[in-house]
């Protein structure tokens, strides 16, 4: 019988990539939680050099309604109100990783530098329970369509990862299968709770 793991999905503010990775994989009765690795959570706004501005932990209903009441049509157009309901389907709120305590056996991310992070905050934290954990990145452009495009790929990832004896033997394995019938480079290294 397969093994049931704990995964992570993360990305710069746990709010595109990393919640509709987290919407499927809970849609096909994953164990898992989703994160982002930013100093605030940000979001497009009018301009390039205007930002909308949130702290973690401010619910994805109350983000959707300041947008809404800023500029309603702007952010129908660019996706952002029908992504915070979407969001707001899947859980509350954006959540900081480096402010969680649980234990995953892997850890998705997104985006190079958020791998980094991750990666650093893990390796920062005492490794007292000498439990491994698989941190992977996908390299995926932040928007709307490329998040709908790796989200099935993760869940296929994540249920290679399930399906093997052992993630730890298999994955050099799974992430050729992955590279090969997707055409995305995944990168990954090992760190321990």
């Amino acid at each position: 019988m397969p093994q049931k793991l704990r995964f992570a999905m993360v990305c710069a503010s746990n709010q595109n990539r990393s919640m509709e990775a987290h919407r499927v994989l809970k849609e096909h009765d994953f164990n898992v939680s989703s994160y982002g690795v930013g100093g605030h959570v940000k979001l497009p706004g009018p301009s390039a050099k205007q930002p909308n501005v949130y702290d973690f932990g401010t619910r994805y209903d109350a983000i959707h309604d300041d947008l809404a009441a800023r500029d309603e049509a702007l952010y129908v157009r660019n996706g952002l109100l029908a992504m915070l309901r979407r969001n707001a389907a899947v859980k509350a709120a954006p959540e900081k990783w480096q402010l969680n305590r649980d234990v995953f056996d892997a850890v998705v991310c997104f985006e190079e530098k958020v791998m980094q992070q991750v990666v650093d905050d893990l390796t920062s934290r005492p490794q007292s329970l000498m439990k491994p954990v698989l941190v992977v990145n996908i390299d995926v452009k932040d928007n709307h369509e490329e998040a709908a495009k790796v989200a099935p790929q993760t869940l296929q990832l994540c249920r290679m990862l399930e399906a093997a004896e052992s993630w730890e033997g298999a994955i050099d394995d799974v992430l050729t299968a992955f590279e090969r019938e997707h055409a995305r480079r995944a990168t990954y290294t090992i760190c321990y709770y």
